[in-house]
């Protein structure tokens, strides 16, 4: 993969992203959760924190930013499949690691701007093992607060809350599959597959290792949803951020979508061309 600087026109910044940005219909007082690539946006000065600082130029604290902000390997060791562990290590693992700490514990293969993201003033992040999200603006207490521990990206997760605000989805160069809110969508249809997962996170200041449900997500199917969503014209803002390819949906619209689809591939077994 060719470095960023060898496919960048000229050099990216935080005035020219912000730009950017507002061309593709980003503006002041939205709810926003985006996902990212830093790479994606070609050289970019300053790097991820110039993307953070852009978003939050746009946006400014009259609305909200969220970011999913994941620790997948803060997990039970015996779902690990890349790599795998010995079984022989798991009492260990499960004794020793650390609980998951909102203010510290990195997130992990979520993105340099995710990471940047969480560690500037006012960012407040929730108390999930796995499936945190941080934001910062307007209305972070009410998306963050109260984020189940069961069903992590359901009704009672940030993503429930953004649903409820009439938020919006910002693709920063990542396709659908990419796409946290569609799993929002997986918890709606009739009698979801579940399965069990658990983690250590801090409970009345103590650490605790608890397992919880969740549902057993099929975000290889998203892109094919995405792909249908837009053939069949339902909104979505489409433009270039920096060099990547960027899109601006309405979550709501998508997460409706979303659930009609898979009811309908479910009771079909088979791919849906409208929904």
């Amino acid at each position: 993969m060719s470095s960023p600087e060898l496919h960048t026109d000229y050099p990216k910044t935080r005035v020219s992203l912000a730009e950017d940005l507002r061309l593709l219909g980003l503006k002041k007082g939205m709810t926003v959760i985006v996902h990212s690539s830093l790479k994606s946006l070609g050289w970019v000065v300053g790097g991820p924190v110039a993307v953070v600082q852009a978003l939050m130029d746009v946006i400014t604290e009259e609305g909200t930013l969220i970011m999913p902000s994941h620790t997948a390997h803060y997990s039970d060791p015996a779902g690990w499949l890349n790599p795998p562990v010995p079984k022989d290590w798991w009492p260990t693992i499960i004794e020793e690691m650390p609980a998951f700490d909102p203010a510290v514990t990195p997130t992990y293969f979520m993105g340099a701007i995710v990471e940047a993201f969480r560690t500037f003033p006012g960012v407040l992040r929730s108390n999930h093992p796995t499936e945190s999200f941080a934001a910062w603006g307007k209305n972070k207490e009410t998306i963050i607060n109260d984020h189940s521990v069961d069903f992590g990206l359901g009704e009672q997760s940030p993503l429930g809350k953004i649903y409820e605000l009439q938020g919006h989805v910002l693709l920063l160069g990542v396709g659908y599959d990419s796409n946290t809110s569609m799993h929002l969508a997986e918890h709606r249809i009739p009698s979801p597959k579940t399965e069990q997962n658990a983690g250590p996170y801090f409970s009345n200041g103590q650490r605790v290792w608890k397992s919880f449900t969740q549902i057993s997500y099929r975000e290889e199917l998203f892109e094919e949803i995405g792909e249908v969503y837009e053939r069949n014209s339902y909104p979505v803002k489409k433009g270039k951020v920096g060099m990547a390819d960027c899109q601006l949906i309405p979550q709501k619209e998508l997460v409706d979508f979303t659930e009609k689809w898979l009811c309908q591939y479910d009771q079909s077994n088979k791919p849906i061309e409208h929904a």
